[in-house]
């Protein structure tokens, strides 16, 4: 009896240390990496913070924007509630005491990157660095230079409110393990540059796929039914299909989409209502070409609703 308790023992012991180092969150991204691409430039950095959609969250609670061309504060403080507990987005202003001022290249590339603090804590992925890690590492350089060049904001960070067992934050490098997944999530066997300008939005600093793909029970992307809808995390109506199968979406042509993207007007002249609404205001800002691309792209993807009838 003591020997079974014993080897019981030494085999928990065994899985927790395994546990323990598979959770480990990653090194930060090399000096020597960075140093590989060139220095950032805050006006092509614009294009992506624009795509990003990063004022949607990062803007204070109830912030006015007196026009959609400025850029608001982005001292955080807004409060997103899940099913997990409330997340509360952080201050990205250069502010070296509550914000990002004090962080450095490599850090804001491993943040973004990998989803690792400076501190080397894992962030959780309401931070959705699931599609950022797609980005190119001159694109985070100038996504920094933007940044860096917005007004500094002290507002103090607050607290995500969660329940255990989603209060462990390095319970989090194990979610990392079954849901991170690296390189394109749709294989398009194709060098046209339209297509691959547009997946790379979409798929990358765009993250289309946060809101419009269904996730598992622990949160995590169900690419099998890649931007076939989802339900609506704030817990009203659901996030539509946006693949070409997809409803009365799915009946709309590339110029369609692009119109959409850019002036929130529908083919039936019906407005783009919602959450979609700040959607648009940052796509209404990128260049044309790249609304086409992306239009290009949700025409190309599998139909998700052609996946259920197989």
């Amino acid at each position: 009896m003591k020997l079974c308790l014993k080897v019981a023992m030494l085999a928990a012991t065994g899985i927790a240390a395994g546990l323990w180092m598979l959770s480990a969150p990653e090194p930060a991204i090399s000096a020597k990496a960075l140093a590989t691409g060139a220095v950032g430039d805050a006006e092509r950095g614009a294009g992506i913070f624009h795509i990003g959609g990063c004022a949607s969250c990062h803007m204070p609670p109830g912030y006015e924007q007196p026009d959609t061309d400025s850029v608001p504060p982005l001292s955080g403080g807004m409060r997103f509630s899940t099913a997990f507990g409330t997340f509360v987005a952080p201050n990205i202003t250069p502010d070296k005491t509550t914000g990002i001022g004090t962080w450095s290249d490599t850090d804001f590339a491993t943040a973004l990157l990998k989803g690792v603090s400076p501190q080397g804590q894992h962030y959780y992925p309401a931070f959705p660095y699931s599609s950022y890690g797609r980005m190119t590492l001159q694109d985070v350089a100038d996504l920094k230079a933007f940044l860096d060049a917005q007004p500094a904001v002290n507002r103090p960070n607050e607290v995500h409110d969660l329940d255990f067992p989603f209060s462990v934050r390095r319970a989090l490098g194990l979610w990392k393990q079954l849901y991170l997944r690296a390189g394109p999530v749709i294989d398009l066997s194709t060098a046209d540059p339209e297509l691959l300008r547009g997946q790379y939005l979409v798929e990358g600093p765009g993250h289309c796929g946060e809101c419009h793909s269904p996730r598992s029970a622990l949160g995590g992307t169900d690419y099998s039914r890649w931007l076939g809808g989802a339900a609506n995390p704030d817990g009203e109506g659901s996030i539509p299909d946006i693949s070409p199968g997809g409803g009365d979406f799915g009946d709309w042509d590339k110029a369609d989409i692009a119109e959409y993207l850019s002036s929130g007007f529908t083919p039936d002249y019906d407005v783009v209502g919602s959450s979609m609404a700040k959607v648009v205001e940052n796509t209404a800002r990128l260049a044309a070409s790249d609304r086409h691309a992306i239009a290009a792209y949700l025409k190309a993807i599998p139909a998700v609703a052609a996946k259920q009838d197989d």
